[in-house]
């Protein structure tokens, strides 16, 4: 039996009278690449907040390897091996590369920073800020100061971040807005490699990075979820068309 790394149950948030998710359940198993897609105001942003421990629930659950997150606040969700990433590049631009992604590695050694440690003797840390930062395709930036990155580099820096912590259940947050085509396709390479034999849920916009990357896609429509399966099946999915995608929509190589 195939273990669950993320399960929503019942889940639903409110602000006010307005409902914004509505009685989602869901599971997401271990290694799985999950996408959630859906239109402008669906709840995506809103369910992303839940799991990643920015809102509260108004009920249900969130649970992370079996054990309960729900109303966590995020650095103990974080602790506990969920990262994610948002839609604005969230970056310390008055650091270097290196030193973005060296704090992301102090934090998931449980060490922090501070001044009177002598950080550049820690091999550990060097050892692995140097793997991140090959894995993303960064080393040869790493002593740029992260504001003069081009903007496709600077996303490729906050997924660099969001790895370094050592969370092996990773949020991505439409990590190729903005991005031209040629960017993206590095961007949908980089977050396979990046990613790889951990469980990552995504929700982004590009049709194609959605059926490049997922192994199960979950469609949210005004806080619900209406369909919930392979790409292929959602490409097929009439409910699904009509509710969002649209022929015009689907990318050719799978229409």
């Amino acid at each position: 039996m195939t273990a669950i790394a993320l399960s929503l149950k019942d889940l639903n948030k409110s602000f006010g009278p307005a409902k914004i998710i509505d009685n989602v359940t869901l599971d997401i198993e271990k290694g799985e690449r999950h996408a959630i897609i859906g239109p402008n105001g669906a709840g995506k942003s809103t369910l992303f907040n839940l799991i990643s421990g920015l809102y509260t629930p108004t009920s249900g659950s969130v649970t992370l390897h079996g054990e309960e997150i729900s109303g966590m606040a995020p650095h103990l969700i974080n602790h506990r091996g969920l990262s994610r990433s948002f839609q604005v590049s969230n970056i310390f631009t008055n650091m270097t590369v290196r030193e973005n992604v060296r704090c992301g590695v102090l934090n998931a050694l449980g060490q922090g920073y501070a001044f009177w440690r002598n950080i550049g003797s820690n091999k550990e840390v060097q050892t692995r800020t140097f793997e991140i930062l090959d894995r993303c395709g960064l080393v040869d930036k790493a002593a740029l100061p992260a504001s003069l990155l081009p903007y496709a580099d600077q996303r490729a820096l906050e997924i660099a971040i969001t790895i370094a912590g050592g969370a092996d259940v990773i949020l991505l947050d439409e990590p190729t807005a903005g991005m031209s085509h040629s960017e993206t396709e590095r961007a949908v390479q980089l977050i396979r490699t990046a990613t790889e034999g951990k469980t990552l849920i995504i929700v982004e916009h590009d049709m194609g990075v959605i059926f490049d990357l997922a192994d199960r896609i979950s469609v949210l429509v005004y806080g619900d979820i209406i369909a919930s399966d392979t790409p292929q099946n959602i490409r097929g999915n009439a409910k699904v068309r009509e509710a969002y995608l649209g022929d015009e929509d689907l990318p050719e190589e799978i229409a």
